[in-house]
């Protein structure tokens, strides 16, 4: 109504959440502590349809990687003979448990 004050809407809400909090507490229920880094929240989708099909193409390139890391050559010397990026090369090494030799 014109003229009339109006509630502050803080106020409002502070009395309302006062309100719920009073109703928790009074039938008994705690307050429940989650130590720090703990989340019950998950992720809605989950890996994407895309991220799979990413993973799937580099697990068909880790045999051979792993071949050319066993016969002792750097991820840079393997980007370059198979034309593939070398961050490529070392992410693909990293999720199959290989290793390419470091550079002297």
């Amino acid at each position: 109504m014109i003229g009339v004050p109006q509630h502050n809407p803080r106020d409002t809400i502070i009395s309302t959440l006062n309100q719920q909090l009073d109703h928790f507490f009074g039938a008994g229920k705690t307050v429940q502590e989650i130590a720090p880094g703990v989340s019950g929240e998950v992720s809605i989708s989950g890996a994407s349809g895309h991220s799979e099909r990413l993973r799937s193409e580099r697990d068909k390139l880790a045999p051979m990687l792993k071949a050319l890391a066993a016969s002792g050559i750097t991820s840079s010397a393997a980007a370059t003979q198979t034309r593939i990026r070398q961050k490529r090369i070392e992410l693909i090494a990293k999720e199959n448990g290989f290793k390419f030799t470091s550079p002297k």
